[in-house]
């Protein structure tokens, strides 16, 4: 091959922004998606704002990994939350902050993160090739040759190839795990995928009851086999299949992971988590006394949404007509335990169809994460959701995408530029 030339597998956030970081005069960088368009899983994140990234501080980005975080230092370092946002600004892409340092664009639209993706792909130079997708990877003696397209028995040649096919969530974006595939053929490990930041199925009906209601500033805890594995505050919903909102998302990796091992999940929300045990105890008397000629039904109006009244009088097994002067202390301190401890037990999640982002991947042991490349093929370089990292909600999934996409431009463009 005359001219030095890197394909990238994937037209989503890691592989935009990895071909445009390996694009230049020397190199001739084609960028494969398979889908009619790019960004495709962009356009739809967010609810289709783009939670692009995170205001808050880059030292403690690697905390809000669950997946593998420590892999991203030196990703995150090269391009960081701020660096991206001033990315985005010269495309004229203007951002905001929202609740938990969420940064979305000013316009509320997704497309606008598209259109500047797209318009940085042509003033970089890049060859894209849409509606095509790849076969395989083809390696000779550890070093990759190129890629073989579906239906079609020639190589394209390439003296570096970089895979950012993404994971296996929302596979209708064009995520249907092919990467893992490509990994697999050259010879990496693939730690097995799973939903993360995915809703939750109950085993109880009576959250259909309720589908719509949001609570804010309750706590969540996630109990397996009896054993408290994880705790968020803030908000949740309820609907018709279960549970989902921020703190249900957050939860949900670990109920995916044991959910595999077939081991009991629940989950337990603390309607009340500002109040001690006592000090509810005391506020339920005061309420109880306030409406001490009312019957029981109609005394909790001060502490629970209107819609939910039903079900916590269901589940206490106190007689709704009750008079609330007869409540009994035992049957108040029953109340009391529902309050802080309503439980729901899990069945199921909803699967990689509605997964914000997939836990698993190829296995981050097998990358340099100094380079993103292959420790075990010259050449084969990594980047975003197809590698074993996941994040919690609020732009840091994305900042991984990009990060990792940006080093691997740059990293493949050396390799090809110092080593071919």
């Amino acid at each position: 091959m005359s001219a030095k030339k890197i394909i990238v597998v994937g037209g989503g956030a890691a592989g935009i922004m990895a071909a445009g970081q390996a694009s230049s005069n020397d190199i001739e960088v084609t960028l494969i998606e398979k889908k009619n368009r790019l960004g495709s899983k962009i356009a739809i994140s967010g609810k289709g704002r783009c939670n692009l990234t995170n205001a808050g501080d880059i030292a403690s980005f690697v905390s809000y990994y669950p997946g593998n975080g420590k892999f991203l230092f030196a990703s995150l370092k090269e391009l960081d939350n701020y660096e991206l946002i001033k990315f985005f600004e010269k495309y004229k892409v203007k951002t905001k902050i929202e609740r938990g340092g969420r940064i979305f664009p000013e316009a509320d639209d997704s497309e606008v993160i598209v259109k500047a993706l797209k318009k940085y792909l042509t003033d970089s130079g890049v060859n894209i090739t849409c509606g095509q997708q790849v076969k395989k990877i083809i390696i000779n003696d550890q070093k990759v040759q190129g890629v073989q397209l579906e239906g079609s028995e020639e190589i394209i040649r390439a003296n570096s190839v970089i895979v950012a096919t993404g994971g296996s969530s929302y596979p209708g974006t064009g995520s249907t795990g092919d990467g893992y595939l490509f990994a697999k053929q050259a010879g990496h490990k693939v730690i097995e995928p799973l939903p993360a930041l995915v809703p939750l199925r109950t085993l109880e009906e009576w959250p259909k009851t309720l589908s719509g209601l949001t609570l804010r500033n309750v706590t969540a805890s996630i109990w397996v086999d009896g054993r408290k594995k994880g705790e968020e505050f803030g908000e949740m919903l309820f609907t018709h299949f279960g549970l989902s909102g921020p703190i249900i998302l957050t939860l949900s990796r670990i109920a995916s992971h044991a959910l595999q091992e077939t081991q009991e999940v629940q989950i337990k929300i603390n309607l009340k988590p500002a109040l001690t045990i006592e000090q509810l105890d005391h506020r339920l008397q005061r309420d109880f006394d306030k409406y001490k000629n009312k019957q029981f039904h109609n005394s909790l109006d001060d502490l629970l949404p209107k819609s939910m009244i039903p079900v916590i009088i269901k589940l206490s097994e106190i007689n709704p007509d009750k008079p609330v002067n007869e409540l009994k202390k035992e049957e108040r301190k029953r109340l009391v335990y529902l309050f802080q401890n309503l439980s729901l037990n899990i069945t199921s999640t909803l699967g990689m169809g509605v997964a914000i982002v997939t836990a698993g991947g190829v296995d981050v042991k097998q990358i340099n994460p100094a380079t993103m490349e292959s420790r075990l093929v010259k050449g084969l370089f990594w980047a975003g959701e197809v590698i074993d990292i996941d994040g919690l909600t609020g732009g840091y999934n994305l900042q991984a995408a990009f990060s990792t996409g940006y080093k691997a431009g740059r990293r493949a463009a050396e390799y090809v530029l110092t080593t071919v």
